[in-house]
């Protein structure tokens, strides 16, 4: 199989952080979150485990909980950043953010990515096995979402209070949520490649 790599790598360079352009008003059919989920669930995984669990929230009731959770951390995180001296690009995403926060039980659905299992042990092997293991997913579902005309972001701010969020949707015992991804159809697609560092200034090779 040949691919189209123009068509790639375009997909590849401008799936964003998408919150400001988010349809609010436009709903997200199960279907189209459960193709993104099938092709997700082909992302390499430790040992194959194929740990990864999905908990979708399309419920308002369900989606202001999530949003009420997010709000209690990331409201002071966010003031946080206010209290310090800003580029015009940070700026843009803090305002980004701030937005995201209030509007977060709006958005159409809300998915909490999970991996079975807890990791205690601080080493750098088991914190990078266990992520490494559902974070490739994670990003295989944002690009199956940017390629159907959908969008979202990975935030981590509910996890200040995952013990709460895993209470209230009845998240397992055993269970690590790893994310809260708003998602939503785009308001357009036409998003760019962001500025970055050109790879030869962020590469080393053989020795640092």
């Amino acid at each position: 199989m040949e691919f189209d790599l123009a068509q790639t790598d375009a997909l590849l360079t401008t799936t964003r952080s998408v919150r400001k352009r988010l349809d609010l008003d436009r709903p997200v059919p199960r279907e189209v979150i459960l193709d993104c989920i099938r092709i997700a669930a082909q992302a390499p995984t430790g040992g194959n485990a194929q740990g990864w669990r999905w908990l979708v929230l399309d419920d308002p009731e369900a989606k202001a909980t999530a949003a009420d959770l997010y709000r209690r951390s990331g409201r002071e995180y966010l003031a946080s950043y206010r209290s310090r001296p800003l580029d015009d690009q940070t700026g843009k995403v803090i305002d980004s953010a701030d937005y995201l926060l209030e509007i977060l039980d709006r958005v159409p659905a809300l998915v909490i990515p999970c991996i079975k299992g807890r990791v205690d042990d601080p080493a750098p092997f088991w914190q990078a096995s266990h992520l490494g293991s559902i974070i490739p997913a994670v990003w295989s579902f944002q690009l199956a979402l940017r390629s159907r005309g959908l969008g979202s972001c990975f935030t981590t701010l509910h996890l200040a209070h995952e013990a709460e969020a895993a209470e209230a949707f009845g998240i397992p015992a055993g269970m690590t949520q790893v994310a809260l991804l708003p998602v939503a159809y785009t308001k357009g697609t036409d998003f760019k490649p962001a500025e970055r560092r050109p790879a030869d200034h962020i590469t080393h090779w053989n020795h640092w």
